[in-house]
Parts: C-alpha cells; sequence; structure tokens
C-alpha cells in the first residue's frame, strides 16, 4: 500500500509538471518566454474563422481572443473597447461599443477618399452653395475648431464611390441612426445620453447630456447649404448616408436645450459632421 502511494504522489507531482510546463508543437525548445511555442517552416497557424454576426454572437469575449473574420478578411483580436482589426489596410480609431453597434469615438476628419484621392477643401461662401461634388470645410474655416469637432462634409462626400468612411468602416445609414437611438431607450432620451456633459463646449443648460453611452456627441454647428456657418456650440448635427430625394438625405441632430435626438431631411449641400459604424 505505501509503494501505491508513492506511485500515486509521484504521477500527482509529473502531471502538475506537465499542466504548468511549456509546449512546443514542433519544438523541443520552446522559447523561455513563451506557454505556447509553436514552430514550423511550411505550415501556419489557423485561428477560427467566422462572420462578423458569427463574432458577435460569441457570449463574454475575453480580451486577447483571436479570430479570422470572413467578412472584412482580416485578423482580429478582443480588445476591452471591442473587436480591433490587425489588417494592414485597416484603419484604427478610438471607437465605442453601444449595443450591438462599434462606433467611432470622434467625428471623421480625414482628407482624402479610401482609394487615396484628395476631397476638396472649399472655404468660399458662394463656391460651397455651387458644390454638386463632394468637400469638406471647417466651422468658420477655421482649424482650431477642426482639432475639436473634426471636418465638416457635404453630402456629396458622403455618398462618393470612393468612399468617405476609411478602409472596415462605413457612415451611418439612417436605419443605424434608427438602432442606435433605440439601443439608448428612444429618441425621447437617446440625445442626452450622446451628448458631452457640461457647459464647456455646450451652451447653457445642455439638456439631459449624461453621455453614459460614450458617443461624446458635441455641438460642432454646421454649413448650411448657402455656405453660411451656423450654430456651434447651440447644436450638432451628423449625416447618414441614406437619401431621402434627389435633393435630400436624412440626418441626426443634437440640441442644446433638448435630451432628444432629432431625425432631420436636409438639403444635401449642407456640411454636417460625420460618424463612421464598423463594417
Amino acid at each position: 500500500m505505501k509503494q501505491v502511494k508513492h506511485l500515486l504522489f509521484a504521477f500527482l507531482l509529473m502531471t502538475t509538471a506537465s499542466i504548468q510546463a511549456q509546449v512546443g508543437i514542433g519544438t523541443a525548445t520552446p522559447a523561455a518566454s513563451a506557454q505556447l511555442d509553436v514552430t514550423s517552416t511550411t505550415k501556419g497557424f489557423l485561428p477560427p474563422r467566422m462572420t462578423t454576426a458569427q463574432r458577435d454572437a460569441i457570449s463574454g469575449p475575453a480580451s486577447g481572443l483571436v479570430i479570422f473574420n470572413t467578412t472584412t478578411d482580416g485578423l482580429e483580436f478582443k480588445s476591452s473597447t471591442g473587436w480591433i482589426s490587425l489588417s494592414a489596410s485597416f484603419v484604427a480609431l478610438p471607437t465605442i461599443v453601444i449595443g450591438t453597434q462599434q462606433w467611432m469615438r470622434e467625428n471623421l476628419d480625414v482628407l482624402t477618399y479610401r482609394n487615396g484621392d484628395i476631397i476638396s477643401q472649399v472655404t468660399n461662401t458662394t463656391a460651397w452653395a455651387a458644390l454638386t461634388t463632394g468637400a469638406w470645410c471647417y466651422y468658420n474655416n477655421d482649424v482650431a475648431n477642426g482639432a475639436i469637432y473634426g471636418k465638416l462634409y457635404n453630402w456629396y462626400a458622403v455618398n462618393d464611390s470612393r468612399g468617405l468612411a476609411p478602409t472596415g468602416w462605413h457612415v451611418a445609414s439612417d436605419a443605424e441612426w434608427t438602432t442606435l437611438s433605440t439601443l439608448l431607450g428612444g429618441e425621447s432620451v437617446a440625445g442626452g445620453k450622446m451628448k458631452t456633459t457640461g457647459i464647456t463646449r455646450w451652451i447653457t443648460p445642455n439638456t439631459g447630456a449624461t453621455n453614459e453611452s460614450g458617443f461624446a456627441g458635441l455641438p460642432g454647428g454646421y454649413r448650411y447649404y448657402d455656405g453660411t456657418f451656423l450654430n456651434v456650440g447651440n447644436n450638432g448635427v451628423w449625416w447618414s448616408s441614406t437619401e431621402s430625394n434627389t435633393t435630400l438625405a436624412w440626418a441626426r441632430v443634437l440640441y442644446y436645450d433638448a435630451g432628444n435626438i432629432f431625425r432631420s431631411n436636409t438639403i444635401k449641400k449642407g456640411g454636417f459632421s460625420v460618424r463612421c459604424l464598423r463594417d
């Protein structure tokens, strides 16, 4: 019996050592800093492959989890703020996850379309009013406003076939904006949950502002279709990618004196902020 106990104890020691030891596949001497060292010159490491929808259905994904996304055709890992692409072509930007959506944390601030073509900067009032092609500006043509609020784009830039959003992103559609407001409890309260708090940027009273969603909406104002600038500090306006007719497209508006988010049908020549969603 004593010998059996000794053998059992030795077995348990070996089992514990085996569990705690480094693992080498294709090598007898795994790297000292690696728990798992896979060595090969003829084969690669193949992670789980799935669509974006399948990825989003993973229950409680741990930070550091790695998958290959077949929808975006790239390797991704899970961070504390959401899924991050490791694709060289993907533009990594600060994000916020709201329900099933992953939004840019800041307004879009790009100079080029996705293919590298320059987007026209138009400062002249008359020239802006005459535009039928994509363009951008800073509020009041002041670069200092760009550092805070990003750029203002007309809807022609949003709709350009060369792609306003960076690779891996898209400008939110009207339906996706509606999904956002629904996730936040409906249009009557969603706006407050999307606005930054306080009156440093927003004029008083900044009704209902909690920013509990993390969207951090700012009152960047807008450029009217006639080329004039209006309402910085008063409201923030964001384009959707959805047109209403040949002259109008849908947008969303947050106001200083309301906790609502408002759906607006507005002229495509206007210059508004843009937020994008992960593909």
